[in-house]
């Protein structure tokens, strides 16, 4: 057994220089690689990280001016409604206007036409009656002749 522990005792101090190249070379990669190497890991994410917060805010001002497009949509549209509504009433009222008118014409030529009716009736039945009395006094005169004529007999 003492000579595996002097084995062993061999062992770690044979051991020692390599333990120490260790320590050395796992210092110098702390130094010089690891450091760096963290300082570029930093660095990528702080620019993935920028880029992406700026993407998200390059998002946000997009949805913004978006909004602000379609608002401006909105409201051109009812605008244009507005005026198209104004124009429809516009037409409406000119085109009752001019029904009425119409309506005031058609009136007036049905009153006209019933007036000259009237006149032309009243003319036909004075017509009529002096040709009535004209008759009559023919038939008279035809009745009363002979009647005449045969007592101046």
């Amino acid at each position: 057994m003492e000579d595996t522990l002097r084995q062993l005792g061999e062992l770690l101090l044979s051991s020692v220089p390599t333990i120490i190249c260790l320590f050395v070379v796992w210092g110098a990669y702390q130094l010089i690689v690891n450091r760096r190497l963290q300082q570029v890991l930093e660095q990528r994410h702080a620019m993935t990280e920028g880029a992406i917060q700026q993407a998200q805010a390059e998002i946000a001002a997009a949805e913004t001016r978006t909004a602000e497009y379609e608002q401006k949509v909105r409201e051109a549209r009812a605008h244009i409604y507005k005026i198209q509504e104004a124009g429809r009433r516009q037409v409406m009222e000119q085109r009752g206007a001019a029904l009425a008118e119409a309506r005031k014409q058609a009136d007036d030529m049905v009153k006209s036409a019933r007036a000259s009716t009237a006149e032309d009736v009243a003319a036909a039945k004075a017509g009529l009656q002096k040709q009535a009395e004209v008759l009559a006094d023919q038939i008279i005169e035809s009745i009363l002749k002979p009647a005449t004529a045969a007592g101046a007999r």
